[in-house]
């Protein structure tokens, strides 16, 4: 094998594969460049890091130079499938790992440790000023924390400042944190007897079947809290654990309204209606609407809500006591889970409160 010329990068040079069908030789274009993605370059080409390049050229063949004949922008580059091990599909796909897989990785540890990583100034500002909840590491930017002010003093908690371009804390990539991080165990607010006993027919709570979007359950926990209801109550299993997202997209209402996750839901509701709920699925083809089926419950109330799409399983449905629908002014598509569920919190507080 051939070295590579010492020359400043991208260092580029051309593999050449096992004969073709047709007894003509195939050259592979490989670039070698810290700051390249794969697929870069000329058509056909695959791009690699510099410190795998000989690693690969080990493997497959001599590393040498294109003869000056062969068009290389012109020269169409036949697909070997991944099975054969030539270099197209293993080279390209081993090399790099971008850095969202890695953040999420690192996302991956904290829940294995039984962590969560909050972000955002309202939802780390109502972390700590929630004496509930168990704080572990504060990370802030300079700005963020003169906005934060003294709520970090009166937590106990010694933040780190961080630089805004470097911040440390371990999320994605995509996230949005407004220079403020905090790393805590996440909320035990106890059973579901213990949290919705009624203690009057204007008792609410919200029920749902397999939500696993974070920003969707972010918003129906902040419509819980605005009007009063016990708790939102959804299965352990596909359904959106809490994350930091989940708290960022419940702007503080996290720490205040809980959020119970149960291993059988249909359970669950059985529970609740031997403690005296009356439980309404929202079903866009029910036939009573959702005024009239409020109206007529003189009980505490739990809303039972579908994911978008499937909506309510077959299970859960036969549970309820009640189906009803949110009528529509047309034939549009029915209304996202978090609207739907705003819409009946709404419904049940001006039927029972003006």
């Amino acid at each position: 094998m051939s070295r590579l010329p010492d020359a400043p990068f991208p260092a580029t040079a051309f593999l050449r594969m096992p004969e073709s069908p047709e007894s003509r030789p195939i050259w592979r274009k490989v670039v070698g460049d810290p700051g390249i993605e794969p697929g870069m370059g000329y058509p056909g080409g695959v791009t690699v890091r510099c410190r795998t390049l000989q690693h690969v050229a080990r493997r497959e063949g001599k590393l040498t130079a294109m003869p000056e004949a062969v068009n290389r922008f012109s020269l169409r580059i036949r697909r070997r499938r991944r099975s054969s091990g030539t270099l197209p599909e293993r080279g390209a796909r081993d090399v790099m790992k971008p850095n969202r897989a890695a953040g999420k990785k690192r996302i991956g540890r904290a829940a294995v440790a039984g962590t969560v990583w909050l972000f955002g100034l309202h939802a780390v500002r109502d972390a700590l000023r929630n004496p509930a909840r168990e704080k572990l590491r504060l990370v802030l930017t300079k700005n963020a924390a003169d906005r934060l002010g003294d709520a970090p003093a009166q937590a106990g908690v010694e933040p780190e400042l961080a630089d805004p371009r470097r911040f440390p804390a371990p999320l994605d990539p995509g996230s949005v944190h407004q220079g403020a991080a905090l790393e805590s165990r996440p909320l035990d607010w106890g059973t579901v007897a213990g949290i919705c006993r009624p203690g009057d027919a204007g008792a609410l709570v919200m029920l749902l079947d397999r939500v696993s979007d974070p920003q969707n359950v972010g918003a129906i926990l902040r419509s819980a809290e605005v009007f009063g209801a016990c708790a939102v109550i959804a299965p352990e299993r596909h359904s959106a654990p809490e994350t930091g997202a989940l708290a960022k997209a419940a702007s503080g209402a996290l720490e205040r309204q809980p959020y119970l996750r149960v291993r059988n839901l249909s359970e669950t509701m059985a529970e609740l209606q031997a403690m005296g709920y009356g439980l309404i699925g929202l079903d866009g083809a029910a036939c009573v609407t959702l005024a009239k089926a409020v109206a007529a419950a003189d009980v505490p109330l739990g809303f039972v809500l579908g994911a978008e799409g499937p909506g309510l399983r077959a299970k859960t449905r036969e549970s309820c006591d009640m189906l009803a629908s949110i009528p529509a002014a047309s034939d549009f598509a029915s209304l996202n889970v978090s609207n739907a569920a705003a819409v009946a919190l709404h419904a049940a507080a001006t039927a029972r409160y003006g």
